[in-house]
């Protein structure tokens, strides 16, 4: 003698977490927030999630539907799987051609599985790269030059269609210019972007022969660049719609001109200060003087007092590099360097032994920091 075992399914109702009075946006809400949380693309090699996602599936499919939700408010299961009166068939999604319209309703874009929506073929356009090279002195004070570059844009003979001239593009043969193509796995219908057509639903059968199909020619083009001042190595300055046109009427790219400064053969630069090393004899350090030293802009004058010790900084206020789209400068911080002759004649020898027995200093080693004290004291 066999038995049969008689399994209750769930209550649709109970499956979206929805009341029975819910409104038709408020069950595609919860049929998304289920469906999102049970998906098997989320839930890989879990039985008991995809279970629960036919579940939703079959839950909406059956409460989206007015007449099948009245009959099941009515007789339940029964009245949507051909037992009830009003001879519904088994089939719960009803009018609907299969899953895949139900996710193309809700989920669009998302897993690519919407109804028979086609493709666009418009394509952004490439960004370019341009490697400008500054002298130290652009780059302080800017510049205007002219570059080439060579960039993709509409080919003439096609004006950017990529069909030959006079013709027009064909149905694609794969997705007879539904744009995709559909598939059974198992439970569900999906469908995916035609990979012929690329999701258009057309095809270029007779490709121009200028571009050869592809709606585009290069070209040399001539850009007017400004350089503002102040700017820096590694500056990327970006001119919008200067790139590559946009295939099939695609917005173009950028153009992007990066900029690489070289050294200044005695400057250096930290932010919008210059820095550079003045050397100078022991006698200019002892007894002060006053030196001419360039800058960017010409000649300064530097007055050195008298006593000046090795390492001393002096700072020339708006002597520096101009801010970037900001008024004023930097300053220009000139660092004392005493130098000590290597080589000596001898009335420069006889001279220094004079100087040196008229002068007294300890030479007992002493910390750094009390050091530095020190020449602060006698600078």
């Amino acid at each position: 003698m066999s038995t049969t075992a008689n399994v209750s399914k769930l209550d649709y109702y109970e499956i979206l977490e929805v009341s029975r009075d819910v409104s038709d946006q408020e069950l595609k809400s919860a049929y998304r927030r289920v469906a999102m949380k049970y998906h098997p693309d989320r839930n890989p090699d879990n039985p008991e999630a995809e279970e629960k996602f036919k579940s939703a599936s079959e839950a909406y499919g059956v409460l989206s539907d007015a007449q099948k939700r009245a009959a099941y408010d009515r007789y339940g299961h029964a009245g949507v799987n051909g037992g009830g009166p009003g001879g519904f068939d088994g089939n719960p999604f009803g009018n609907a051609q299969d899953i895949g319209d139900i996710f193309g309703d809700i989920f669009g874009e998302m897993f690519n599985m919407g109804g028979s929506r086609r493709g666009s073929r418009v394509q952004r356009g490439r960004d370019l790269r341009y490697d400008m090279t500054l002298e130290f002195e652009e780059a302080a004070f800017g510049k205007q030059t002219e570059i080439k570059i060579r960039r993709q844009e509409a080919c003439g003979d096609c004006r950017g269609t990529g069909n030959a001239k006079g013709q027009g593009p064909s149905t694609c043969p794969q997705c007879a210019g539904r744009g995709q193509v559909r598939f059974q796995q198992g439970f569900f219908s999906i469908a995916r972007t035609c990979s012929n057509c690329g999701g258009t639903g057309t095809v270029v059968t007779d490709p121009c022969k200028t571009c050869r199909g592809e709606g585009l020619a290069q070209r040399e083009h001539t850009i007017l660049v400004n350089i503002p001042a102040g700017v820096e190595d590694g500056t990327r300055i970006r001119y919008q719609g200067e790139g590559d046109t946009g295939k099939f009427g695609g917005p173009a790219g950028d153009l992007y001109v990066v900029l690489t400064v070289k050294d200044h053969k005695f400057f250096e630069r930290d932010g919008n200060d210059l820095h550079c090393v003045l050397p100078i004899s022991f006698p200019q350090a002892a007894l002060g003087t006053e030196l001419s030293i360039p800058t960017l802009e010409g000649e300064a004058r530097l007055k050195i007092p008298e006593g000046t010790q090795s390492g001393k900084e002096f700072r020339l206020r708006g002597k520096g590099v101009p801010h970037l789209n900001e008024h004023g400068k930097g300053d220009l911080i000139v660092e004392i360097r005493v130098q000590t002759p290597g080589k000596l004649s001898k009335q420069q020898r006889e001279l220094l032994k004079q100087l040196d027995e008229t002068m007294t200093v300890e030479n007992t080693p002493t910390s750094r920091s009390l050091f530095s004290k020190m020449k602060e004291i006698f600078s």
